[in-house]
């Protein structure tokens, strides 16, 4: 269930979509939290990856997609969850994802399924969480945000991309709010974030080398 793919780095399969869990420092680091009914298999990967999920003491939300979110609802974790500051409404229920847009259309229907937290830290780009630097990643959400550690080498991409067949390829129109913001933000990221090798996908098989060239490639 749990496959480490660099020292201190593991990928949670949950079947279709990813999460992971990473050692930073003194976190232990939930990196999204798959379907709602995934928890038993989040559990389970933490377990396999030699813990147990009372020692997670931060989780990373990628973005508001009930396929990232909704194994939150029934985790019970005592960590604080760190959303990207215009997604992070979403998950506390102040707002409400817009039906004039195709994708906050479907969000709107998911979220009847999604959890509604109050322990949530708003992410701003360019916060600092332990190793991890955020960056503003929107287009596939409006609060999208990829994490990317240099120290570990390793970045959390979501659904900025997805991989195919060993490449990287944009979240794709149907998916998204906006694919043309979704390219802004793959071009963004390759100029502003350190190098690293582990690139981190919502789906797909996260890529152990050659990650920030991968990223790159994505835009063709």
């Amino acid at each position: 269930m749990a496959e480490e793919l660099v020292a201190g780095c593991w990928w949670l399969d949950l079947g279709g979509t990813n999460a992971y869990l990473v050692e930073d420092g003194d976190d232990l680091v939930l990196v999204d939290a798959g379907m709602p009914w995934h928890a038993d298999d989040v559990r389970a990967g933490v377990r396999d990856a030699g813990y147990g999920l009372a020692d997670v003491t931060r989780v990373f939300v990628t973005h508001y997609d009930i396929d990232h979110v909704g194994g939150l609802r029934s985790l019970d974790l005592d960590a604080p969850v760190h959303v990207g500051a215009k997604d992070a409404d979403f998950l506390t229920g102040r707002r409400r994802p817009p039906l004039s847009n195709r994708k906050g259309f479907f969000q709107r229907v998911t979220g009847l399924f999604a959890p509604t937290l109050t322990d949530v830290a708003y992410v701003a780009d360019g916060d600092q969480l332990g190793s991890f630097t955020a960056f503003a990643t929107p287009g596939h959400t409006p609060g999208h945000v990829a994490y990317v550690s240099r120290e570990r080498g390793v970045a959390f991409l979501g659904d900025l991309v997805r991989e195919a067949d060993g490449a990287l390829e944009p979240s794709p129109w149907a998916l998204s709010y906006d694919t043309g913001d979704v390219r802004e933000s793959i071009g963004s990221l390759v100029r502003e974030s350190p190098a690293f090798d582990v690139a981190c996908v919502g789906h797909g098989t996260p890529l152990v080398t050659g990650g920030k060239k991968a990223l790159a490639g994505a835009l063709g």
